[in-house]
């Protein structure tokens, strides 16, 4: 299972009643956060998620109102007693902002450690038992959306175990996925294991325009959160010209791409009603909800 809460959902900059863009993702007792604009720590404070777990922080790029929440966040959770590194991923370019940024934390009883993403093609990293993945994708300057997936333990299958005359006492050894080595046998895993089981699948993706490479991407997304910032299809070339997306072209990647839930967010400071444009997104795609801060789901296994 993975709780979801979206931190903030607006866009350039905060409205009394929307922080700016963040995503907080919690899985086995461990936090992974996207994006940390400002609100981001008063959004998790109402949310009363903690801030000493958080693991991971993942920016989709260096715009302000993508990471000005950065460095409080991080003075916050060293004062929460953490001492194990932190991993804060970025896209390439960015380590030197980011450098300059952490310079208003000071001394941190913490390590950040930097995983700069490929510019031309995907990058993947494991962490927690997510698999976690950033598509450069296309915005004024470098940028990514990422994809987390949680894989799901093959279920044990006693009559596999059985015909492979397997003692039980090395059942348990090979459900954990180790093999056993025993009188010049080999027993492996897949001696015992059934087929494989479908996992969980969650994709963010904001500033960027709707990229082909998208659609492979995000494809099976159990949920797809996506930015909306633009409501009305009469500022396509608004879109077009800084690099963002419309509803409609949000819902036209969910439903090209099998997705089973959109999440919109992202939302220009101007869309103080986004919920007016939702009927006609659904007409496109179904399952679309509006964003809205600390807008939360769990998500499990089938």
């Amino acid at each position: 299972m993975i709780d979801i809460t979206l931190l903030g959902c607006g866009g350039s900059l905060p409205t009394p009643n929307r922080s700016l863009t963040s995503l907080l993702l919690s899985h086995n007792g461990k936090n992974i956060l996207i994006d940390c604009g400002e609100g981001t720590q008063v959004s998790m404070k109402i949310a009363h998620t903690g801030f000493k777990n958080i693991d991971i922080i993942c920016l989709t790029h260096v715009h302000a109102d993508h990471v000005a929440g950065l460095p409080g966040l991080l003075l916050t959770i060293g004062n929460s007693g953490r001492v194990d590194p932190l991993l804060l991923v970025a896209p390439t370019k960015s380590k030197d902002i980011l450098s300059g940024l952490l310079k208003l934390c000071m001394a941190l009883p913490f390590e950040v450690r930097f995983l700069e993403c490929n510019e031309d093609r995907v990058t993947r990293f494991h962490h927690n038992g997510i698999d976690i993945q950033a598509l450069p994708v296309e915005h004024s300057i470098p940028t990514v959306c990422y994809s987390l997936n949680i894989s799901r333990k093959k279920k044990f299958n006693v009559d596999k175990a059985l015909e492979n005359n397997i003692p039980k006492i090395y059942w348990s050894v090979l459900q954990s996925g180790k093999k056993v080595e025993h009188e010049d046998t080999t027993y492996t895993p897949d001696m015992v294991l059934g087929n494989d089981r479908k996992g969980l699948k969650i994709c963010y993706c904001t500033d960027t325009r709707p990229i082909p490479e998208l659609n492979n991407f995000i494809f099976d997304s159990d949920l797809f959160i996506c930015e909306g910032m633009y409501g009305d299809d009469s500022e396509v070339s608004k879109a077009i010209q800084n690099k963002h997306m419309l509803f409609s072209e949000a819902a036209y990647l969910a439903k090209n791409s099998n997705v089973k839930e959109l999440w919109l967010t992202h939302f220009s400071p101007s869309l103080s009603e986004p919920i007016i444009y939702l009927d006609k997104t659904q007409e496109i795609f179904k399952n679309t909800i509006i964003g809205e801060d600390r807008l939360s789901t769990s998500l499990k296994f089938e």
